[in-house]
């Protein structure tokens, strides 16, 4: 799920399989990479950023935070965190759509 550390760099070693990670920086930039075992992937501090399985096997990634503090925002967080309205309006979405956002973070293991 798209998400961001608001108090860290994250750095990610891909211990196996394969995938792809898209990085959204200011004004609009975004940046995908392809990824397999042995890469090392390096995500800066406030950026959203998600990792998708590309591949057939399962994708195992260690992550690392150069913070004491962790903490991340995902996007479904955020969102429910906001009047429905407003996010109605700046996405141009139905009202009924945005109630069936997650009410609360998405756990993904």
């Amino acid at each position: 799920e798209l998400h961001w550390h608001p108090h860290a760099d994250e750095w990610q070693y891909y211990v196996s399989g394969q995938g792809r990670m898209t990085v959204f920086g200011s004004s609009a930039r975004a940046r995908t990479w392809d990824y397999r075992a042995g890469d090392v992937g390096y995500v800066p501090r406030g950026y959203g950023h998600y990792i998708e399985n590309t591949g057939s096997d399962p994708l195992r990634v260690l992550v690392v935070l150069n913070s004491g503090v962790y903490g991340d925002i995902s996007i479904s967080d955020w969102l429910a965190r906001n009047p429905a309205r407003l996010v109605a309006e700046h996405f141009n979405l139905p009202l009924d759509v945005v109630a069936r956002f997650p009410k609360r973070k998405v756990i993904i293991a």
